[in-house]
């Protein structure tokens, strides 16, 4: 399906590979530097969009088992989002591979600039949930409501994924009453389950360029142990602002090509 990737090819995808681990590790958004650079070396924008998400669907599990202790006293919660999450992952895989190569690469700017945007207003997100959080008693609707907003968010995810932890911890903040610290952790199992769900359908979908998603998945894992280690050095903000930059600039380039 494509031509085989030279030297310089895999150089380039596995040392974007540790740059996106370790910026996923410190502030989040690594999608927007491997996604760029499989297609930039050749890979159509479709299989791109797949190999990435198998690459990077590892990680997803280290971030989860990392919060797992914010779950306690949220199996109800699990029971009922991880399966809708993965529901999702899966429809939005569908519609991944039955969407032309044309259409796909008209979506690429809209696709990235909407995810360099979410990552931009991570923060003030994030103060929004924490204030909402902390006000005791505010009113919310059944938690069960919260299912087919997730479930909008999952197929985003299981389409093209970058943002997607953005999208739902504003979902679950709007209708389930917990502390932020609670909510991230039932954020992060829910992006999880999509991801998964999603990498699991596309294993047979015969678009996943394994070269390349074999180099990703050992580059990202790297990178997620460096971004640890370099965590208390570099300010997550700033590196948040470098990478919703270098978003905005790849998908003005993406337009304009």
């Amino acid at each position: 399906m494509t031509d085989p990737l030279s030297f310089l090819d895999m150089l380039l995808i596995a040392l974007a590979a540790i740059a996106a681990g370790a910026v996923n590790a410190i502030a989040g958004g690594g999608t927007l530097i491997t996604f760029p650079t499989l297609t930039f070396v050749g890979i159509p924008p479709v299989a791109a969009s797949i190999t990435n998400t198998v690459a990077l669907t590892p990680g997803y599990l280290g971030a989860t088992l990392a919060q797992a202790k914010d779950l306690a006293g949220q199996r109800r919660r699990l029971w009922l989002l991880a399966p809708t999450g993965a529901l999702g992952g899966v429809v939005g895989g569908l519609l991944l591979v039955n969407t032309s190569e044309k259409l796909f690469a008209a979506l690429i700017p809209f696709l990235i600039l909407l995810a360099s945007l979410l990552l931009g207003m991570q923060n003030r997100l994030r103060g929004w949930v924490m204030a909402r959080a902390q006000r005791a008693g505010h009113a919310t609707l059944p938690e069960f409501w919260v299912v087919f907003p997730v479930f909008l968010a999952s197929i985003y995810g299981g389409y093209f994924g970058a943002g997607l932890s953005v999208i739902v911890l504003a979902v679950l903040a709007l209708v389930i009453d917990d502390t932020l610290t609670r909510l991230n952790g039932l954020k992060q199992a829910i992006a999880f389950s999509v991801n998964t769900a999603a990498a699991a359908f596309f294993l047979f979908s015969g678009r996943v360029v394994w070269s390349a998603a074999l180099v990703m998945a050992v580059g990202a894992l790297l990178g997620g142990v460096i971004g640890g280690r370099l965590a208390s050095r570099i300010k997550p903000e700033t590196l948040r602002r470098v990478v919703v930059t270098i978003g905005v600039i790849v998908s003005f380039i993406y337009l304009l090509r």
